[in-house]
């Protein structure tokens, strides 16, 4: 896919909010994405589909796209830059829907979020610094069910012994490589 055109956001359908909540498509080097909102913290996140309605149906969102903010196309933007490989946002401004968390899944979201391009962490490293040492599956659970992949970059967790273990978007294992591949250069330059 050529770079995207960033006046390109492409939406389904526009609808007026409901109840706080919106939902949004768009078109990135990683595929279709889609992105909803509760209020303005970040419900959902998901990328690499082949359509936008696969995107929406891959967030089992009930909502039709709605209109973009100025907010939210900003982070469409960003999204779509680093889509396109440069990974100089880390995202830490971005607030999140994580209330329906459990304590120990928000440390470990939160830990992650802090993994800088171009590093990475075992899950039992990811355990240890969010301090639950110990519990490598557990966050290999979290990381599973990460509804924030990009903003919490779940691409950069691997397994024991740093192989490049599993990953739930569209491609799996080569959508993972795919993301990595770019910053294991910024890793080099330094």
């Amino acid at each position: 896919m050529t770079s995207p055109s960033y006046a390109r956001t492409r939406q389904m359908a526009r609808t007026p909010c409901n109840g706080g909540a919106r939902i949004c498509t768009f078109e990135s080097d990683l595929g279709w994405m889609a992105v909803s909102w509760l209020e303005e913290q970040i419900s959902r996140l998901t990328f690499g589909h082949s359509s936008p309605q696969a995107a929406v149906s891959y967030i089992k969102s009930d909502l039709d796209p709605t209109e973009v903010t100025r907010s939210m196309s900003r982070l469409i933007k960003r999204l779509q830059v680093f889509a396109a490989g440069k990974r100089d946002d880390d995202f830490l401004d971005v607030a999140l829907f994580v209330s329906e968390m459990t304590p120990f899944q928000q440390a470990i979201t939160e830990r992650c979020r802090r993994i800088p391009a171009g590093e990475t962490l075992t899950y039992a490293e990811l355990a240890a610094a969010a301090g639950h040492p110990g519990a490598a599956r557990a966050v290999g659970r979290v990381m599973a069910t990460n509804r924030f992949p990009l903003i919490v970059p779940c691409h950069r967790v691997l397994a024991a012994g740093g192989a490049i273990g599993g990953f739930s978007a569209p491609d799996g294992i080569d959508m993972k490589r795919r993301l990595l591949a770019p910053e294991q250069t910024i890793r080099g330059d330094e």
